[in-house]
């Protein structure tokens, strides 16, 4: 399965614009949503085919969100991919505990990101 309809959910502004700006020139289709509740009422209403989950954001944190997303029926078949500033092996390990497929770190180099999400799809 190709991957084409990202949704990336991050509180900064800044960071959803660079993942986004990235994403779409790479050919993605590409939503977005600043907290974990707006992304949960995206992914069942536009059905993305993976995730970009920040961590540290207010509210439910993105291992939080991640968590909700694997137990759900409904939303387990979406992969996501924790894209966070925390780059401690800990963290990895905790987000792909939680359900995560994969993790990339933040300043995120383009062709590494492009290259996982290929990586997904096979």
């Amino acid at each position: 399965m190709r991957i084409k309809k990202i949704l990336v959910v991050d509180d900064s502004p800044t960071d959803r614009y660079l993942l986004a700006d990235i994403l779409i020139k790479k050919g993605f289709e590409v939503d977005t949503a600043d907290d974990g509740d707006v992304a949960l009422n995206k992914m069942r209403l536009s059905e993305p085919q993976l995730i970009l989950m920040d961590i540290v954001m207010p509210g439910k944190n993105g291992f939080q969100i991640t968590r909700q997303i694997a137990r759900d029926p409904d939303l387990k078949h979406i992969p996501v991919m924790i894209c966070s500033i925390k780059g401690q092996e800990t963290d990895r390990i905790w987000a792909l505990s939680q359900g995560a497929c994969d993790y990339i770190v933040k300043p995120v180099n383009a062709d590494e990101l492009v290259a996982k999400i290929a990586a997904l799809a096979q």
